[in-house]
């Protein structure tokens, strides 16, 4: 017996070591232009026997894993009723588990009420992971997010006053060479007036096939070269304020792996982007990079 996984599972780099329980198929959304993580997959909600199973599962094989993540792209988007029942069989059945984490976008946390988010981390529902991708209301549009600046703050803040941890992953080069720039300005500007707990920069890597990948074939997007994707991250890291967050850009596909506790590590961790943009401190080869 194994837990009843349905095509790739993906998690957050941070839910290495968790319990994947896989309780929705694919991405509700699904049609963001640069990622190819869902296209083989039609969403759905697994039924309660499946749920239920692989909770029992984990149980019996799991016990040394005190996190759970709920996979796959929109779990937030289940019922609230249903919802709080698998997280009450978490509770009842994992004991042991200390932090439940899901993926999360606007329109799965428009669903919920203040006060159902509220319930959902009262029972144990402690992180959930945004991409906001982009603050540039162009970038957003032109890859297709599903939601505008003001109502990725709008959710962000909403989520965040349930008392829910909240980490956000934006991506260096999706505005392309042209809006480089204002991309990283106003990806700052979103991030401070959200002000998670977690900021995650991954830097573009084109998933053959997809969308953006074909415009970039016929020259319609071009990728910022490597020290672009650096500038973008000295002006967006500078545009940041956080009252008491992390921003990592420490992903397999960045070229200077950087982690910062935000506002104290702010000047040291600037000048270390100023000595890489001088030269004085290599970049990770192009070879090494990863998704």
């Amino acid at each position: 017996m194994t837990m009843h996984y349905q095509g790739n599972i993906f998690r957050p780099p941070s839910e290495a070591y968790s319990i994947l329980l896989q309780i929705t198929t694919g991405c509700s959304h699904n049609k963001c232009t640069f990622c190819g993580m869902y296209k083989g997959s039609r969403f759905s909600i697994k039924d309660d026997r499946t749920i239920m199973a692989d909770i029992d599962f984990a149980a019996a094989h799991c016990r040394h894993q005190d996190r759970l993540f709920l996979c796959d792209g929109d779990a937030l988007i289940i019922s609230q009723e249903r919802l709080l029942r698998i997280l009450s069989a978490i509770r009842t059945k994992l004991p042991w588990v200390t932090r439940v984490g899901t993926y999360a976008n606007t329109k799965s946390i428009r669903r919920k009420s203040s006060e159902q988010l509220w319930e959902l981390r009262e029972n144990g529902l402690q992180i959930a992971y945004m991409g906001l991708e982009s603050g540039d209301d162009v970038t957003l549009q032109n890859i297709n997010k599903g939601a505008d600046a003001a109502r990725m703050i709008d959710m962000g803040k909403k989520l965040r006053a349930s008392g829910m941890k909240l980490s956000i992953t934006v991506l260096l080069g999706i505005g392309g060479k042209e809006r480089s720039h204002i991309h990283a300005r106003e990806t700052g500007r979103v991030l401070t007036a959200i002000d998670p707990e977690y900021v995650g920069a991954l830097s573009l890597m084109l998933t053959p096939g997809t969308p953006l990948a074909k415009a970039a074939d016929k020259g319609e997007f071009i990728l910022p070269a490597p020290n672009e994707m650096l500038e973008e991250l000295a002006i967006m890291f500078a545009g940041t304020e956080l009252t008491n967050g992390y921003f990592h850009a420490n992903h397999a596909s960045n070229y200077l792996p950087i982690k910062a506790k935000l506002p104290q590590d702010k000047e040291a961790t600037l000048k270390l982007i100023e000595s890489a943009l001088a030269g004085k401190v290599s970049l990770k080869p192009e070879h090494l990079r990863g998704l």
